[in-house]
């Protein structure tokens, strides 16, 4: 089942790309989209044997859009899907929701930021799977079985569903403002009286940061701002840009050739094992044309005998007495003109 596995997540991805454009977290406005999509069709045309494999996959998939690094918005449309796709599925007794232990504390917290925010509509269906006991604890966010891939692809994930980075917004807030102001007009108050006394210290006023509060508070103002309105690049900053990005291109890979040929021009080393054959590199090929490469090309030497036949020339009765055999070469050889007896077996007697 893991083969369509692609697909179901492009179709909840699609679900859920629309409902993020209506800027809304009502379960009425996601019922509307999951009717136009016709999206409790996803679970016709399975068989007997694959109706409960394909409805444990479905929740898998739809069960990563609930949990963090999704936006709110993103996490109530995949819990609006988790309910609505474990009702809709075939399967009896119905297959229930996979939740880890260790993510059970991000839906309490996802529980508390809802009833703050009064999206009561949220709460009762969140509520409402507990009700049924949609959910199944575990201890391992996917199932884990024997001899399965121990790297699994992780799939890229659509980085508008992401939630924004607002961690500047959370740290500086009002309380922490006033708290900061109250002790930077105290320290420059202290700063002052020392400098009263001793005027040689009058150099150390000048390390204090005069409207330090302030400037913080615009700073994070700023980066509030630019967050908002932050978008891709246009169209024609990226056709002004692509002339110099493909000169960059083009250098590099120019470099990167002659790297390799350089690279390529040494001879490898040689193991020791075949350390008595000689390597040498032929440059010829690379004549022929830039494109190609210098190859190695191996030059085999004769063998020593065949050498020793060419340098060592024997004369006279030498060359007869090394052509003819000596009296310890009968001796260690076998007599090729003597016949090989034959075997003859002893016949068992009764």
């Amino acid at each position: 089942m893991d083969f369509c596995r692609k697909q179901v997540k492009t179709d909840c991805e699609e679900l859920l790309s629309r409902f993020q454009k209506t800027d809304s977290v009502r379960f009425e406005v996601f019922s509307k989209i999951w009717r136009e999509m016709k999206f409790s069709e996803i679970f016709y045309g399975t068989t007997k044997p694959e109706e409960r494999p394909f409805s444990r996959l479905v929740l898998d998939v739809a069960s990563s859009f609930f949990l963090p690094p999704f936006s709110f918005q993103i996490r109530v449309g995949g819990l609006y899907l988790l309910y609505s796709l474990y009702h809709c599925q075939t399967t009896s007794p119905s297959e229930q929701i996979r939740l880890a232990l260790k993510d059970w504390e991000d839906v309490e917290k996802f529980e508390r930021d809802a009833v703050d925010a009064q999206h009561f509509d949220v709460v009762y269906i969140l509520r409402k799977l507990m009700c049924c006991k949609a959910f199944q604890f575990t201890a391992m966010p996917s199932l884990l079985a024997y001899k399965k891939k121990r790297k699994v692809e992780v799939a890229a994930m659509r980085e508008e569903f992401m939630e924004r980075a607002s961690r500047p917004q959370e740290l500086i807030n009002v309380e922490l403002l006033e708290e900061l102001s109250n002790v930077h007009e105290l320290y420059e108050k202290m700063k002052t009286t020392v400098c009263e006394t001793s005027p040689a210290a009058d150099r150390s006023v000048n390390l204090i940061r005069k409207n330090l509060v302030p400037q913080l508070r615009s700073t994070v103002m700023n980066f509030y701002t630019w967050q908002k309105r932050k978008e891709p690049i246009d169209e024609a900053e990226d056709s002004g840009e692509g002339t110099s990005s493909r000169q960059e291109s083009s250098q590099r890979a120019g470099l990167l050739a002659s790297i390799k040929s350089k690279a390529y021009g040494q001879a490898a080393e040689i193991s020791k094992s075949r350390r008595h054959r000689q390597v040498e590199v032929d440059f010829t090929s690379n004549e022929a044309g830039p494109n190609n490469e210098p190859r190695l090309s191996r030059i085999i030497r004769p063998s020593l005998k065949s050498r020793t036949n060419e340098s060592v020339y024997i004369s006279g009765d030498l060359q007869k007495e090394a052509t003819t055999s000596t009296h310890i070469h009968r001796l260690v050889t076998l007599d090729s003109d003597q016949e090989e007896k034959p075997k003859t077996y002893k016949r068992f007697k009764w």
